[in-house]
């Protein structure tokens, strides 16, 4: 379901993407862009540390967070619950893990 055209509409938007504008103070800041719907959102992120791999390269790790209004992207799709409420909430939280090596 979550394909459909109901939520990221999978067939006529493929991927989703993050591009990186500035990262300073421990904030990543770029653009967002799901369901053809671009917009800035800006992880805090943490250094895991340095370390060479096993071929000698030096590797830097990171995790960060975030969290986005799903309707801010076209997710709007819900459904009214029998007991109150809805389904889907709004808020989506974001996280993400990676490595970069000195190149």
């Amino acid at each position: 379901h979550l394909k459909s055209a109901d939520f990221f509409d999978a067939e006529h938007h493929p991927t989703m993407s993050f591009v990186s504008k500035t990262f300073s103070g421990g904030k990543l800041t770029g653009a967002l862009t799901i369901r053809g719907t671009t917009k800035d959102v800006t992880f805090d992120v943490t250094s895991l540390g340095k370390a060479k791999d096993p071929w000698g390269n030096q590797r830097w790790a990171f995790e960060g967070s975030t969290k986005i209004n799903r309707k801010d992207f076209g997710l709007n799709w819900n459904q009214a619950l029998e007991a109150g409420g809805v389904l889907v909430g709004e808020e989506v939280h974001i996280e993400l893990q990676a490595q970069f090596v000195a190149g």
